[in-house]
């Protein structure tokens, strides 16, 4: 069965974690030194200890000590398994209100599904085994989501729907799923941040909470085989229209190999004359943990918020950063319209009404409405 850690500390903008228990404030990288080995409390020693073997850390009072591996992970070393991903899934979901009032937008259906389902299937199906999920209030329906539920279990193994009840118990044993809370809406730069102590010093996927992308392989697992051949970390992109330049990070690439790119330059929202290719940052990344120093220090922007995209330019100047343009659909589900069609689309794919449900929509009368 997956296992599932809920990580909560108070957290300040500067990165600096403050222990509920009156220990001295440490820096993120130090984050939840009040579990650990060393602490004089059983229970926390016991705690620690739990973390620790889930997280793969050795977390300790003095120091969270993160072991290092072999090929140099915050190097981009080749031979460095990718098996984290982290998932934010703080946001209020404005774009989707009313909805999104009372449930989170991660937990609307496709279908039958919640679309932050269909992001950790597609995690699992690349080789990833520790998800971790950045929420924040008013989330708690995730975290039941990917929990065991005992009661509805129980109701449906007696009243006989055994095929129902495998389902529901395949949500559980999808992976070991650990929570972090992000405090205050500080951008998607800080919600990665807020996660360091669960990554550790590994090299890991970010993937965000509404975007639902399908290739066969998997996106993720295209964006890992990259890493690997590379040796640095991957953006996700895509060719776009111009007309949607001003919606996306448009990156300045050189072009390595098919679907490859080392990548010069980041513009945030550019005009289209501004554009240096028509390549958007699109699709998630894979990242490594020197990513973690360069967000602790990046400044706020003007809504006092960190945006992952900063701290990438920084990057790209530090190190090698590449590009792969993936294979696959994606549904940006906190649009309303593309969530409609991922909502039709992936229905027209189910073996169980597909058929039945296109010669609906071919019934449709189509024409402009009144």
């Amino acid at each position: 069965m997956g296992r599932i850690v809920r990580l909560s500390a108070p957290l300040s903008k500067s990165g600096r974690v403050h222990s509920p228990r009156g220990f001295e404030s440490h820096p993120i990288r130090q984050n939840w030194t009040h579990f650990g080995a060393g602490s004089p409390n059983p229970a926390d020693r016991a705690v620690g200890e739990a973390c620790a073997s889930i997280i793969g850390a050795n977390v300790s009072i003095e120091r969270a000590r993160f072991p290092r591996i072999e090929g140099g992970a915050a190097e981009g070393g080749r031979g460095v398994k990718v098996r984290k991903a982290v998932i934010p899934a703080a946001g209020l979901g404005t774009r989707l209100l009313p909805a999104s009032k009372a449930v989170p937008k991660e937990m609307l259906p496709i279908v039958d599904k919640p679309v932050i389902q269909y992001i950790v299937e597609e995690a699992v199906a690349s080789g990833i085994t520790d998800i971790v999920i950045v929420t924040g209030y008013g989330k708690q329906a995730i975290e039941n989501h990917f929990d065991t539920s005992f009661e509805l279990e129980f109701h449906l193994e007696n009243r006989g729907k055994h095929e129902t009840l495998e389902q529901v118990r395949r949500i559980d044993d999808l992976a070991n799923v650990i929570y972090v809370r992000q405090k205050e809406p500080l951008g998607n730069g800080h919600a990665v941040l807020v996660a360091r102590a669960a990554v550790g010093d590994e090299p890991f996927a970010v993937l965000w909470g509404d975007d639902i992308i399908l290739g066969d392989p998997p996106v993720t697992r295209q964006m890992i085989d990259a890493f690997e051949r590379l040796g640095g970390p991957i953006i996700g992109v895509q060719a776009v229209e111009s007309i949607d330049y001003p919606r996306y990070g448009m990156l300045e690439v050189e072009s390595i190999r098919e679907r490859e790119y080392r990548v010069h330059g980041v513009i945030e929202k550019p005009t289209v004359e501004q554009s240096p290719s028509n390549l958007a940052q699109i699709g998630g990344f894979v990242l490594t943990p020197d990513v973690f120093d360069i967000l602790e220090s990046t400044r706020e922007g003007t809504a006092g918020e960190i945006y992952l995209a900063d701290a990438l330019r920084t990057l790209v100047q530090e190190r090698p950063v590449y590009a792969y343009e993936f294979e696959g659909r994606r549904y940006d589900t906190g649009d309303k319209l593309d969530y409609l069609k991922a909502n039709v689309e992936l229905a027209l794919q189910r073996a169980e009404f597909g058929d039945e449900f296109r010669s609906y929509l071919r019934s449709l009368n189509l024409g402009t409405a009144a």
